[in-house]
């Protein structure tokens, strides 16, 4: 199958297609600590959505909101050549997958600590700390190398992040840190975002499952997430921060696996 020139992807495995997306400001290596373990049951592919990683902003610039992103999402599983993949996503990547599920454009939907169930004033904490971190990650490499280097300094940059930031490899936070800095389309998302609350209706199977120590976008969202969709599997991810893929990587596969109804080898 042929994939569009303007994104950036990894793709392993064999099975039923599952579709991951990370969250603003984030690349398709959110995903690797799991890759492998998906792979086993699914045949996986991470995109760098557009403007983010190393894929390009795209021709004529991004939509204006969120529902237009996943709308844009669904047309790049048609030049994939996909009908109805599953989906996990993470943040940004959550609520995209959600909004797929209401569109009926997969076949399950994993939504990790999905954007959509905050209060405007919660949205502006995330957006400026996640901007703080983008400027932070403006400084020279060696200097963060040695920053990730040291373990009290890692948890001190990537706390609010992570909940167990020494459980990633130095090359991966340094990967992050870049994908980070040099995100193109940050900006345009967090206009399209702004007063974005999520208000479909899925018509697949849908899990929600949020960290019990998010510190971006909190725990207690997920109580709104329960109310908005009560016919969804929600699940807490204990002792897990906003990018629980790090910090729990048995228990995010086995979350997306239960969605999927696949089983690893």
């Amino acid at each position: 199958m042929s994939a569009p020139p303007e994104v950036v992807f990894e793709r392993r495995g064999a099975g039923p297609t599952l579709v991951l997306l990370h969250g603003i400001g984030h690349h398709s290596g959110a995903w690797l600590p799991i890759l492998d373990r998906l792979a086993e049951a699914h045949d996986v592919i991470a995109v760098d959505l557009p403007g983010f990683g190393r894929s390009p902003m795209p021709a004529g610039g991004l939509p204006a909101d969120m529902q237009a992103l996943a709308a844009g999402v669904a047309g790049l599983f048609a030049a994939f050549g996909l009908h109805r993949p599953h989906v996990a996503g993470n943040s940004l990547g959550g609520a995209i997958a959600l909004e797929l599920a209401a569109l009926g454009a997969v076949a399950s939907a994993t939504a990790l600590s999905p954007a959509g169930f905050c209060t405007a004033r919660e949205l502006r904490w995330a957006l400026t700390v996640l901007a703080l971190h983008r400027n932070a990650a403006r400084l020279p490499e060696p200097v963060l190398r040695r920053l990730f280097a040291a373990p009290a300094l890692r948890t001190l940059a990537m706390g609010m992040i992570l909940s167990r930031p020494n459980r990633m490899t130095l090359d991966a936070a340094l990967a992050d840190a870049r994908a980070l800095r040099e995100a193109r389309a940050f900006r345009a998302v967090a206009r399209a975002g702004r007063g974005y609350a999520y208000a479909g209706t899925p018509t697949v199977p849908v899990t929600v499952a949020w960290g019990t120590r998010d510190r971006i976008l909190p725990y207690r969202q997920a109580a709104l997430a329960r109310a908005r969709l009560p016919t969804a599997r929600h699940l807490d991810l204990p002792g897990c921060g906003h990018v629980p893929m790090h910090d729990d990587p048995e228990l995010v596969t086995s979350v997306i696996l239960g969605t999927t109804g696949a089983r690893a080898a």
